[in-house]
């Protein structure tokens, strides 16, 4: 089956892939002729989804997913939410978002956090939203060399390293994205797709 996944991002692709396994291939946006930013504009994960969703299938007409991802700190509030990407400056500027969380939490006891990703899948027209989290804390310094955005700051719960000492199949075993896009997968087969 071939899928459009809203994501230009390399990282995230092959994480997905992985999970999804063989019987579907994704396209990418740039796939479609699609190079234009996609829209972000909600204030909630959902909405991002689903709003990267619809305009990826407004664009193309085929059977297309989007996500969105926020990490969720309690002594902040639940931030930078749904603002995760672009929590330090308008871009995707991984460095900066995770100076400015260590910043935030200079001082901080309660360091938990969890990572959120909801996955809005149009199929033949119809909409489903798929939620995974994973549920652990912030670590003092960034760790590891693997993954991206926040994973060198992220330790899950249960374990002693963050997801970037992770390999990528350890990543998928416990990660936010790799259980919601499990429910994507389970959902696709079982609808024979």
């Amino acid at each position: 089956m071939k899928i459009i996944f809203a994501t230009n991002n390399a990282h995230k692709l092959r994480e997905v892939q992985a999970v999804l396994g063989e019987g579907f291939t994704l396209l990418t946006p740039r796939d479609c002729g699609i190079t234009e930013e996609i829209p972000e504009e909600q204030p909630t994960l959902e909405g991002n989804a689903l709003q990267k969703a619809r305009y990826l299938h407004d664009r193309t007409g085929l059977d297309c997913f989007a996500d969105d991802t926020g990490l969720e700190v309690e002594a902040l509030g639940g931030a930078p939410g749904v603002h995760s990407a672009r929590y330090a400056t308008d871009g995707h500027d991984f460095a900066a978002n995770n100076r400015l969380l260590l910043r935030n939490l200079e001082g901080a006891e309660n360091r938990r956090a969890r990572f959120r990703t909801v996955v809005a899948l149009i199929l033949g027209g119809e909409e489903h939203l798929f939620e995974g989290r994973v549920e652990g804390r912030i670590i003092e310094h960034e760790t590891g060399h693997e993954g991206f955005g926040y994973d060198p700051l992220f330790c899950p719960e249960g374990s002693d390293r963050t997801f970037a000492q992770m390999t990528t199949d350890e990543k998928n075993a416990l990660s936010h994205r790799a259980r919601a896009v499990r429910k994507l997968a389970d959902y696709l087969h079982s609808i024979g797709k």
